[in-house]
């Protein structure tokens, strides 16, 4: 089960998307789902790799000013 939804639905969505977009524009489709994933996961890293160094530079201050 992916989503919570069964084979069956998961074949009625795909077959609605297919012809929406049709066979020759579900690559690229694809091409720029997966962009939009990869950019998206890349900024929460990096959302959290910075709150992590602002956690880090407020420790750091802390103990200086004791």
């Amino acid at each position: 089960m992916i989503l919570g939804m069964g084979p069956l639905e998961l074949v009625i969505v795909l077959g609605i998307v297919l012809l929406i977009f049709g066979p020759k524009n579900l690559p690229k489709l694809g091409s720029t789902v997966g962009k939009t994933v990869k950019n998206i996961r890349e900024g929460m890293e990096e959302d959290t790799k910075s709150t992590k160094d602002e956690v880090t530079d407020a420790e750091v201050v802390n103990k200086d000013a004791e």
